[in-house]
């Protein structure tokens, strides 16, 4: 990961010198890293990491990060992991355009190389995410999503990235189609399982301000536990949820009387539910595999994936 950081680094350079600056700050408030180490992991897992993993790497944190500049457009978002978004420090015009750079830079390391096989993997991605959010856009005016649209929706906007992760480490190791699907398939089911994860924090009591966040409902966003609740609940009850989300988002005894109803309704338990099976289709994959040191590693990213804090 150190060596991967120092390859990242030089993969964001550039002449211009507002560009290196916002690059300079986004390196410097970078997260967790989760995908390039299922990038490694999942090329470490067939063999030994060559200069291609480190390519495939870099490629899927700039893609990520292209993503997360242009959702804080989106979502008209000042903060991200605590910092100022870019959009915030340097407004939209200039973070549209930062993303565009990033999105190129990854899109170019792969030409340069003809490492095609790398590029369609990204540029599915590319199109799976850009599906996914304007569909959850186009839904979430009306907010009636269906478990099933949730699901498609998810697929696409989250779970695409990790899947990319996983078959372009497999790809960049020299493994087959028919193994690089294999470990999409992987990835596709623990990026579905981490934001169901995500979608729980609403109604997880929060270590900073001691109680559920209400996030999701305060942005009218509909995730599993609500959509549950709202099929489960009877017509009556329905409506008077529904008027809440809609109308009543930015009143916090109103949100908390969502969150208590879901709970109360089983959407809470029903999301953790699908979340462990989703874990489950994962570690079914993995099955299939040697249990290595690699394996091992592996699961346990997927038990943080699902055990995380934040």
């Amino acid at each position: 990961m150190k060596l991967f950081e120092n390859k990242f680094k030089q993969s964001l350079q550039s002449n211009v010198a507002l560009l290196d600056k916002i690059m300079y700050y986004i390196i410097k408030r970078k997260g967790k890293q989760m995908r390039p180490m299922f990038v490694f992991l999942s090329a470490k897992l067939f063999g030994e990491i060559e200069e291609k993993t480190y390519r495939a790497a870099a490629m899927i944190e700039l893609l990520h990060t292209a993503t997360l500049v242009h959702d804080d457009v989106i979502d008209e978002a000042n903060f991200r992991r605590g910092f100022f978004s870019i959009n915030a420090l340097w407004k939209n015009k200039i973070a549209v355009l930062v993303g565009d750079f990033l999105l190129s830079k990854g899109l170019l390391l792969a030409v340069k190389h003809k490492e095609f096989n790398l590029l369609e993997i990204m540029s599915k991605a590319v199109q799976e995410m850009s599906e996914g959010e304007l569909l959850q856009i186009e839904k979430a005016r009306k907010l009636d999503i269906t478990e099933k649209v949730y699901f498609d929706i998810i697929r696409r906007k989250t779970a695409t990235l990790i899947a990319a992760c996983c078959a372009s480490g497999a790809n960049s190791v020299g493994q087959n189609k028919k193994m690089t699907e294999k470990m999409w398939r992987f990835g596709e089911n623990a990026g579905i399982a981490f934001q169901i994860k995500d979608d729980l924090f609403d109604y997880t009591e929060s270590p900073i301000i001691g109680k559920p966040t209400g996030i999701d409902i305060r942005e009218r966003k509909m995730t599993l536990p609500l959509i549950y609740t709202l099929k489960a609940v009877n017509p009556k009850l329905k409506n008077y949820i529904i008027n809440i989300v809609k109308n009543h988002h930015h009143n916090e005894k109103k949100v908390a009387e969502v969150i208590k109803l879901v709970k109360e309704n089983g959407g809470e338990e029903y999301a953790k539910m699908k979340m462990k099976e989703y874990h489950k289709k994962a570690i079914n994959i993995l099955n299939d595999f040697e249990n290595n040191d690699i394996n091992k590693a592996l699961r346990l990213l997927l038990e943080y994936v699902i055990n995380r804090k934040k």
